[in-house]
């Protein structure tokens, strides 16, 4: 799929506040603020391009105070940049397809699966449920 290029105008006009200062300016959402996502089957799709990112059988309770997923979901959109500011050295996780920032990824995740915790704003993404067959 070919990348999504917006103007900031366009969007500031898309995008509610938060979702837009978290995905376009690299913002962090406070811990525990989002209102969580069903537990039922679906993918999790990145909130400005639509892309799908994450499984629901990735998602896991990390207890950091925000989404948190071992592993991407196969040829998703996802990139990692090398992240020093706030004084650390993180790795962190947009959007290869719009460029939405999405959080960091860590390796201390689940050690039966991955070892890998994607720690994810809840506002990047949106959950799409699986159609009931």
């Amino acid at each position: 799929m070919a990348k999504i290029e917006k103007t900031d105008a366009q969007w500031r006009e898309e995008l509610d506040p938060e979702t837009y200062r978290v995905t376009r300016l690299a913002g962090t959402e406070r811990p525990f603020s989002h209102p969580g996502f069903p537990k039922t089957p679906g993918v999790f799709t990145c909130a400005c391009c639509g892309a799908e990112l994450f499984a629901q059988e990735n998602k896991f309770e990390s207890h950091c105070g925000w989404p948190a997923f071992d592993a991407v979901k196969d040829d998703a959109p996802i990139a990692e940049t090398r992240d020093t500011t706030h004084g650390m050295i993180r790795t962190e996780v947009h959007c290869d397809q719009c460029g939405a920032h999405l959080g960091h990824v860590f390796p201390d995740g689940p050690r039966e699966t991955t070892g890998m915790r994607y720690c994810i704003n809840g506002v990047s993404l949106r959950f799409v449920p699986k159609d009931a067959d």
